[in-house]
């Protein structure tokens, strides 16, 4: 097979398994098909605000969750109607200052979510299948591409976006401490990467450790950077070593489908779509859920 097939191949491998996911798994767990329930509907993403706040990207609100002292209430309605605002809302990120962001496959972009509620588009379309977002210290958004197998660097005021790097399936994003961004290559054949401001992409994990996945966030361990990565069909969250190497955090219930992550203060969000439910993971591991309907 030549390079450009194989590199076809994995493309539509991607977004098959993307569609699978976004929407056939849905269909295991959490409350039945069809009722209206008064919290999560589909929640992919989750995003931890400086003040405490958790915001929420659910699929089939679709919209926003705002989370506040546990309870759970709208930011941001979108419609029930193709290439609207966050019809089909993939990913959230919250700002050092509060800013949120969403990422939106419908609309092809990604929007600034303002106070009184307003959705502007910032790359004016040019994202293909966005899926997920991080924020550079400088305050420039990253987001991965499904479409075009990139991740794109994108002002925070909006513009032009600027291709930082092609990957197989880029999934998960997330900037460290030291302002390094890491990337999930879902179909790659090392599956966890460190991406330099040039560019140039540096393994992590360099075999098929994982079956499935999605998100990454970084904390720091005692013998260096820990990662960990979530894991859809294995329904694991994977931490990874200094050297690479993982092995499982969480497995098994009460999760049942983990995709995003984000870190809150010591604490680890979970959105499980399938579970229709954000749990909050402390220092025993244990997964404890948050966000039921505000009265």
């Amino acid at each position: 097979m030549t390079n450009e097939r194989r590199a076809t191949s994995l493309r539509v491998t991607a977004v098959a398994a993307w569609v699978l996911c976004s929407l056939g798994a849905g269909l295991g767990g959490g409350a039945a098909r069809g009722q209206d329930a008064p919290g999560m509907r589909y929640p992919l993403s989750v995003a931890a605000a400086p003040d405490g706040t958790i915001v929420v990207a659910d699929r089939q609100l679709p919209g926003l969750w705002r989370i506040v002292d546990g309870k759970a209430t709208v930011l941001y309605q979108g419609e029930k109607r193709f290439r609207t605002p966050l019809n089909a809302v993939r990913a959230v990120a919250v700002g050092r200052d509060g800013t949120v962001f969403a990422a939106d496959s419908s609309t092809r972009d990604v929007y600034r979510i303002a106070a009184d509620g307003t959705a502007a588009p910032l790359s004016g379309g040019r994202i293909g299948i966005p899926v997920d977002l991080a924020i550079a210290a400088s305050g420039d958004l990253y987001v991965s591409d499904l479409e075009t197998q990139s991740i794109w660097r994108l002002p925070a005021a909006g513009g032009e976006p600027r291709k930082l790097a092609e990957l197989a399936a880029p999934r998960g994003l997330f900037v460290d401490a030291a302002d390094r961004l890491w990337a999930v290559a879902a179909s790659g054949e090392a599956p966890l990467v460190r991406v330099g401001a040039d560019g140039a992409v540096e393994p992590v994990v360099k075999t098929r450790a994982f079956e499935f996945p999605h998100d990454v966030v970084v904390r720091d361990g005692p013998g260096g950077p820990v990662a960990l990565v979530s894991d859809n069909y294995a329904r694991t969250i994977w931490q990874v070593a200094a050297d690479g190497t993982a092995s499982p955090w969480i497995a098994g219930p009460p999760l049942v489908g983990p995709v995003g992550l984000a870190v809150a203060g010591d604490d680890v969000l979970v959105a499980d779509p399938q579970a229709r439910m954000i749990f909050r993971v402390g220092g025993d591991g244990r997964p404890q859920p948050v966000g039921g309907p505000a009265p």
